[in-house]
């Protein structure tokens, strides 16, 4: 699976993402312009040693990434969107864009892939999720529904004598 960040501004909600990147074996994309350096201590911070894991990829805009992935099938998440997010079917290199944390995914682009924009329910008088949290809950739905392709299904409990 891929996600998309489309000029994410938080470092905090990056170093989260791609911690989820990491453990889903997602790709990440990044959308410039970042509201941060790659560099940035709380972007280290947050994604702590899952860095190494990752597949980052940079783009200079929206176009460039179109260029770059041209037969993508993208999923745009958006608190404007019709669809509900489990209502849909994933594949296992479909993408999940979501915008920047202020202003979301521009309209434009949302009417241009209208078919493809995807909701969390939430109450109405609430603005909207965590970024963070918002690709969590989605990539994991796609996961499930993908049978969660090469992840640990199971735990083992270690029993101590005290």
């Amino acid at each position: 699976m891929h996600i998309v960040l489309l000029e994410p501004e938080i470092p905090q909600n990056a170093g989260n993402i791609a911690r989820t990147c990491a453990v889903t074996n997602s790709v990440l994309h990044l959308i410039k312009p970042l509201g941060f350096s790659v560099e940035d201590k709380y972007l280290k911070r947050a994604g702590l040693d899952y860095w190494k894991l990752l597949d980052i990829r940079y783009y200079e805009n929206f176009e460039d990434f179109c260029e770059k992935n041209p037969n993508a099938k993208i999923w745009m998440a958006s608190t404007k969107a019709r669809h509900i997010y489990t209502d849909v079917t994933y594949g296992e290199n479909d993408y999940i864009m979501f915008g920047k944390e202020s202003a979301g995914i521009p309209e434009e682009i949302l009417m241009a892939h209208e078919a493809n924009t995807i909701r969390i329910p939430m109450l109405e008088a609430a603005r909207s999720l965590n970024l963070s949290n918002s690709v969590a809950i989605i990539i994991y739905e796609a996961m499930r529904q993908q049978g969660f392709p090469g992840m640990l299904m199971e735990g083992q409990l270690h029993h101590h004598k005290w």
